[in-house]
């Protein structure tokens, strides 16, 4: 993705998220160069890669295959093995409409995927065998909002604003936004962007970047090569 593209995505993301009465955090407005400033003062951001996504999965083309994030907040996953500490991580997220993110699931993250409004959400659902590939035979069982739901393999299920599903580590799960973009919490345990992503078919997981014009902000995918000592 070019990085113009990128600037781009983040002020129509910006505008899209406050027209629903959220509002990012003031770190979410750094530039590059008062990142790296602050950087000493702000390990909780770098350590736990905390801000700006924007993904095209490797693919060159954002608005068939792609995904807008940012991870407000996240704990560390050392933690888990003691069951103390931050243990949870949250992203705001917008899927555009028709825009797919492809099949995957996670080893460790569960999470909670709600459509905090704008079009229909709709999520296509596999369970995992027992070697934790796509089972495309076995039903699979959610919970949305409490409630219990089962579908056939492949089955799929659209949220409407304010419904959400609870996915636990081992469903595989892609989505995409029909009738209009929509605005989509997650709520999760500690999330790992690097490693927790098992995708169904070989794609990349953050994009690559052609350095056209300057970043108006970092990625989290740019913190090792932009902050480094």
């Amino acid at each position: 993705m070019k990085r113009s593209r990128i600037n781009e995505i983040m002020l129509q993301g910006d505008e899209f998220i406050r027209s629903f009465g959220y509002v990012l955090p003031p770190f979410a407005y750094w530039t590059p160069e008062e990142l790296r400033a602050r950087k000493a003062q702000a390990p909780g951001i770098l350590d736990a890669r905390l801000g700006w996504d924007i993904t095209d999965f490797g693919a060159g083309d954002f608005d068939a295959l792609g995904l807008f994030l940012f991870t407000v907040r996240n704990g560390n996953a050392a933690d888990l093995a003691t069951g103390r500490g931050l243990l949870y991580a949250e992203k705001i997220m917008i899927a555009r409409q028709d825009q797919v993110t492809p099949m995957h699931r996670h080893v460790i993250k569960g999470e909670d995927i709600i459509n905090r409004g704008g079009g229909k959400l709709t999520l296509e659902l596999f369970a995992s065998d027992a070697a934790g590939s796509l089972d495309r035979k076995a039903g699979v069982t959610v919970m949305t909002d409490g409630v219990e739901r089962s579908l056939a393999a492949g089955g799929k299920l659209k949220l409407e604003p304010g419904e959400s599903i609870t996915l636990t580590p081992g469903i595989w799960h892609s989505f995409w936004a029909e009738g209009a973009d929509v605005l989509i919490g997650e709520v999760s345990t500690v999330n790992d962007d690097r490693t927790d992503n098992i995708f169904a078919d070989p794609v990349g997981r953050f994009a690559e970047i052609e350095e056209d014009e300057p970043p108006m902000h970092l990625l989290v995918s740019d913190y090792d090569d932009w902050l480094a000592p």
